[in-house]
Parts: C-alpha cells; sequence; structure tokens
C-alpha cells in the first residue's frame, strides 16, 4: 500500500467535509451576524483591514512587551484614522476592533470610559469634555480597584472631600497611556460625612507633553499571567492632595452644590450602570471568543488523523472519535448560544436603562441580577471551554501558532474583573432569596424574568418526570432546569442558618441555568422565521446546550428528586445522538462565523487545511531560525559539553 501524502489528505478532508453539509451557511451565517446587511458591512471593512500594512500579524508571536505596546498604539493610531476618512460609526469602529481581536490601549476608554460619560456625566460635564473623548482628544482610564479592596466598593479607602470655599475636591489614595481617570472614591461633605463612594474625573498627565501631573504618581503594574494582555498597560496611580474642580465629579444623577449640600440619587444602582453595560457586552463577546477557538479546533481534528486504520490504510479522523467530539460540539452550542443571547441581552439593558433615565426604576435590580449571573456563568465557561479546545489539539495546540493559547491568556481575567465571579454569585442568590420571599409574602408581588421559576414552589404543580422521550424534547429540559432552580432555592431559604460552603455558587448557577434555558426556549421558538434546513440545525445546537446544561446539573438533578435512578444514562445517550446529529454539519457550522484565516491567525485553524504546511511557514520567522549559531553556545552550551565529555572519557578509562 502507497504511502498517503497527508498534505493532499488534509485538502481533501477539508474538501469532503464541506460538500456534506446539510444546510446554506450563508443563511446561518446571517442568522449570526443578526441581517446580511451586518455581514457585509463586517465584511467590507475586514476587506480594508487586512490589507493594511499597519495591521500585520506575522511578528506578533515574536515580540516582546514594549515593542507589543508600541504595537498596539500603532494600530490604535491607524483605527482612529480609518475611523475619521471612512466616516464610521460607533457600531462600525467597535466592528472593526472585533474583527482585528487585538489587544489595545484603548479598550477601556472604549469599553467603560466612554459609557460612563454617557451614562453618568451631567450635562455640562458633556458639553466640556465630549467631543474630547469621542474623538480621542483625551483618553481615559477607570480606577477603582485598590491595594486593599476591589469588589468591596464601599471599602474603598480613597477619598474625595469637598472644599467650598475652593470650589474644588481633594484626594486620593493608569500606565503610561491615558490622559485622565475616572476614580472611584468616597465622597466627603465638609462636615466630614462620608456620603459612599462617587465617581470623578481627574486629569493625570499633561496635554501638551504626556507629562504626569503634580500630585500624582502613575506606572504600569506590570507583566500579566501567562503573558497575557501583554499590550494593555494596565496601571497604578497614587494621588497626593489633588484638587480638582466640583464639577468634575459624575453629577448626573447625585451632586454636591456650591455650598456643600449632598443632593442623593433616586436609585443608588445608577452609580453601576458603566460597569453592568461592560458586563451585559460580555455575553456575546464570550461567544465570539470561543467561536473562534472552536473553529480551530473542529477544522483541525476534521484533518487531523490519528490511531485506528480503515481499509484504505488511512488513520482515523481525530473528530471522529467520541472523546473528541463529546468535547468539541457542545462547545460549538455554546458559542452559539452565548452570541444569540448577548444581542438580546444588550437589547434588554439598553431598554432598562431607558426607562430609568426616564426616572422608572422597576427593572434596573432584576437587570443588575441577571448581568451578574451571566458574567460569571459565561466566563467560567468561556476560560474552560478555551482549553479544552485547546487540549483537543494536542500537542501542537501548546504552539503560539495554534492561537488558543493567546485566546485564552487573554481572556483569563475576565472571572476576576468587572466583578469576581465568586462575589457576583452572592448578588445573585442575594436577588434571589429576595424574590423568593417577597413572593410568599405578598401573594400580589410579580416575579421577573429572572426570577419566574418560583412560581414552581407555589401550587400543586407536578415535578417532571424525565422519561427517555422527553430528552428529545426541549420545553421539557427547561422545564427541568426551572424545576431545579426553585428546588435548589428552596432547600438554601430552608437552610440559611446551616448552608454548606458551596450554597451560593450552586444557587446562583442553578438560577443562571434556568434562566438561560427560558431564553433558548424562545430562540427555538424564533427559529420559525428561518428556512426548514438552517433552523433543524440551529435547533439541533440548542437543544445540545440544553442537554449539556443538565448533564452538569445531575447533581443538583438527583439531590431534588428530579432525576430517578439511571437517567443519567438516557441523558448521555441523548447527549451522543445530537453530537452525531451535528457532526457532518460541524465544518459548516464553524465556517458560519465568517472567520478568514486573516482573522483567525491560527495555522491549525486555516480554512484550506493545509495545517502543516502553515505551522512549516511560520517556524521559519522563529528569531532562533535566523541565526546561524546557536545563542549562548561559546558562554554556556560548549563548556557543559566539554566537560561532559571529560567525565566521560575518564569513566571510559577506568573501566
Amino acid at each position: 500500500m502507497a504511502p498517503v501524502n497527508i498534505a493532499a489528505q488534509s485538502i481533501k478532508d477539508m474538501t469532503t467535509a464541506r460538500a456534506e453539509l446539510s444546510f446554506n451557511v450563508e443563511t446561518v451565517r446571517d442568522y449570526l451576524f443578526a441581517g446580511r446587511t451586518n455581514w457585509k458591512t463586517h465584511k467590507k471593512i475586514e476587506d480594508m483591514l487586512k490589507s493594511d500594512p499597519a495591521f500585520d500579524r506575522s511578528q506578533r508571536n515574536f515580540i516582546g512587551r514594549v515593542d507589543a505596546y508600541k504595537r498596539a498604539l500603532a494600530i490604535t493610531k491607524r483605527l482612529i484614522e480609518l475611523r475619521r476618512v471612512h466616516g464610521w460609526s460607533k457600531q462600525e469602529t467597535d466592528q472593526a476592533a472585533f474583527i482585528l481581536s487585538e489587544v489595545l490601549p484603548i479598550a477601556l476608554h472604549d469599553a467603560a470610559f466612554e459609557p460612563v460619560f454617557l451614562g453618568q456625566a451631567s450635562s455640562a460635564m458633556m458639553s466640556e469634555y465630549w467631543d474630547l473623548v469621542s474623538n480621542k482628544g483625551i483618553q481615559g482610564c477607570y480606577l477603582q480597584t485598590e491595594l486593599g479592596h476591589g469588589s468591596n466598593v464601599a471599602c474603598l479607602e480613597t477619598t474625595a472631600t469637598y472644599i467650598p470655599e475652593a470650589h474644588d475636591g481633594g484626594s486620593a489614595d493608569w500606565g503610561k497611556q491615558a490622559t485622565h481617570g475616572i476614580v472611584q472614591a468616597k465622597l466627603i461633605l465638609p462636615g466630614g460625612e462620608n456620603v459612599g463612594p462617587h465617581l470623578f474625573l481627574v486629569q493625570l498627565r499633561s496635554l501638551e507633553d504626556h507629562a504626569t501631573l503634580p500630585g500624582i504618581s502613575i506606572g504600569d503594574v506590570g507583566p500579566k499571567a501567562c503573558g497575557g494582555l501583554a499590550a494593555l498597560d494596565n496601571g497604578y496611580a497614587r494621588f497626593h492632595r489633588v484638587r480638582i474642580p466640583r464639577t468634575n465629579m459624575f453629577s448626573k444623577f447625585a451632586e454636591v452644590t456650591e455650598d456643600g449640600r449632598y443632593i442623593q440619587p433616586q436609585n443608588p444602582k445608577h452609580s453601576f450602570s458603566g460597569m453592568m453595560y461592560i458586563r451585559a457586552s460580555m455575553v456575546t463577546s464570550g461567544g465570539w471568543t470561543i467561536a473562534r477557538a472552536i473553529t480551530i479546533a473542529i477544522r483541525y481534528t476534521t484533518v487531523r488523523r490519528q490511531g485506528e486504520c480503515d481499509e484504505h490504510g488511512l488513520e482515523r479522523q481525530v473528530i471522529q472519535y467520541s472523546s473528541t467530539y463529546y468535547r468539541l460540539l457542545p462547545i460549538l452550542s455554546r458559542a452559539y448560544v452565548f452570541i444569540a443571547l448577548g444581542r438580546q441581552t444588550i437589547k434588554q439593558f439598553t431598554t432598562v436603562t431607558e426607562r430609568s433615565e426616564r426616572g422608572d426604576f422597576t427593572k434596573l435590580s432584576e437587570i443588575h441580577a441577571i448581568l451578574c449571573g451571566l458574567k460569571a456563568l459565561v466566563t467560567n465557561t468561556v476560560v474552560r471551554d478555551l482549553e479544552t479546545a485547546r487540549r483537543a489539539l494536542g500537542g501542537h495546540g501548546y504552539s503560539a501558532f495554534a492561537g488558543i493559547g493567546r485566546l485564552y491568556a487573554d481572556y483569563l481575567p475576565t472571572v476576576t474583573y468587572e466583578g469576581d465571579n465568586f462575589v457576583l454569585d452572592g448578588q445573585v442568590v442575594r436577588s434571589a432569596v429576595k424574590s423568593y420571599q417577597a413572593f410568599f409574602s405578598t401573594p400580589t408581588s410579580p416575579l421577573g424574568a429572572h426570577s419566574s421559576y418560583i412560581r414552581l414552589l407555589k401550587g400543586n404543580n407536578p415535578k417532571p418526570v424525565m422519561e427517555t422521550a422527553l430528552w428529545q424534547n426541549s420545553n421539557s429540559i427547561v422545564h427541568l432546569l426551572e424545576w431545579r432552580a426553585a428546588l435548589v432555592l428552596n432547600e438554601f431559604v430552608q437552610t440559611l442558618d446551616n448552608l454548606d460552603a458551596n450554597a451560593n455558587q450552586r444557587l446562583s448557577k442553578a438560577v443562571t441555568d434556568a434562566f438561560i434555558a427560558v431564553k433558548i426556549g424562545e430562540m427555538i421558538a424564533g427559529l420559525v422565521l428561518l428556512p426548514r434546513r438552517e433552523g433543524n440545525v440551529i435547533r439541533a445546537l440548542y437543544h445540545l446546550y440544553l442537554l449539556t446544561t443538565a448533564e452538569d446539573a445531575l447533581v443538583d438533578l438527583f439531590s431534588t428528586g428530579l432525576l430517578q435512578q439511571s437517567g443519567d444514562r438516557e441523558l448521555r445517550l441523548a447527549i451522543k445522538h445530537h453530537c452525531l446529529q451535528l457532526l457532518p454539519d460541524a465544518i459548516g457550522l464553524t465556517d458560519a462565523f465568517s472567520f478568514s484565516d486573516w482573522a483567525l491567525d491560527s495555522a491549525l485553524g486555516v480554512s484550506d487545511g493545509r495545517v502543516y504546511e502553515e505551522i512549516w511557514r511560520r517556524a521559519q520567522f522563529e528569531p532562533l531560525n535566523q541565526l546561524g549559531n546557536t545563542p549562548g553556545y561559546y558562554e554556556s552550551l560548549r563548556p557543559m559539553l566539554q566537560e561532559g565529555q571529560k567525565l566521560a572519557k575518564r569513566v571510559r578509562s577506568r573501566l
């Protein structure tokens, strides 16, 4: 039997996978992008970016942190130039940043600085600063975490003291780019009263030469774990008796008058609107992050052959092994769910924000709890899925050329920034307990979308009995996950005096899983608008998400009596069935994400399957391979080799 040409076989395997699809990729692509118009905009911007030398990626795996920062500044500058030249809207600019998928120092300005201005700046502050902010004439950061405090905002030690006679404020106890910072500090009134944390705009550097202003010490905090976010200048700042005008307090909802009187906000959660916006956007961004990873993993395992041989002498495609598709296809389902769910979440947040600005705060607490739960669940899930996808690549997955390692390192801190996930679990739990108590103490108390599952605890609602056929019914699984949340909450409330150590995490996840399940039920119902084949394949993905969520909840399902002995086997067989159903369409479902080879930037995720040629090509850029000699040979390696050879010669001479 003639030896297999691996390169030719890889191309053939990828071509065959695309030829066997059961649906139209373009239709699903348009669904993911919420319409063909959005995709056309995406494609137009990408074509512009990848032809621009400013966005070249060939060397980014080989440069150090200083060069990475300088490269990121150059990219930022070019992006801003393109925005002005082409008249891009904010959405188009955001799309360009999304396509690039680069860590840029301007990220916090766009994600936090601008939204806080829009959400909390007074009309006077907007008049003075917004043109500068929106045109990047000043560039900002967000200063909250202290050496001693982070999530516990109420205990921050930074203070801002109002001095009426000076009409300005007092002191506070990033890195390299920001000219201004939004500082979270305790507001101290003239009489010494502490009215809690508020936001203040502080100029950090001169707009003439970028020099740090008097009374302020600023620097970079240093390299991050795993080399992540290398181009981002996360920094420290120390303030000593820095004066700012009274009007630099973000006072759309709360303010201090010239004579020192404090006007409090109608709802204190207004101050969290910036952070809530970031959490809302993290659902969709998490989905697109694992979309990149799963595209790489599914493409590579489709062309990678290992192990058992068939009658033609070909080793088996790695993705055909149950241990591979069982790991990867659920990740694919989560990418689809998070992308669609994230769009809904941002719309819901925007609606609630608009209502709040009109004085209607009835939904503010609920959206806060929803975003806390989603942020914790999505980021925990994405971190886990990125590593699972990387390991599915085998040894090549550890190469920087694979592309997933970089995604993992850059995404890893999301589980602790914008609220530590364990702390956010507590927020979800408090909201759930409050809704539970209100529901049972006040019969007319309405249940929101985040707490509707509590209805199951009142009346004679029968618990679901999960039989084999019911695992094929999405509504049955949604109902099951709602029951799980209700019973876990009921047990939590009944045992408040003696909770187990992990009670908050279990309840938070149960509540958020139920919320997502209900949303998936609604998304499935909406698939009737798609053609039958495309609707069916997305429905199968959504159903797989529900099945794997139930599998992850097995401990709760057994402990609450919702599942009987051997019920887990039927569930796992249903997961296998759906994986096998989706397997022939896996390549097409990743193609629908519309990542070009340039955008994906992965040797193992190239669309034509030429993975081995691409790994070889990239390895030639390695600086070590450009040197004629081994660096350090004369100083270290040669003496070691010579000494070892001498010792070996002595040993042999004694024999």
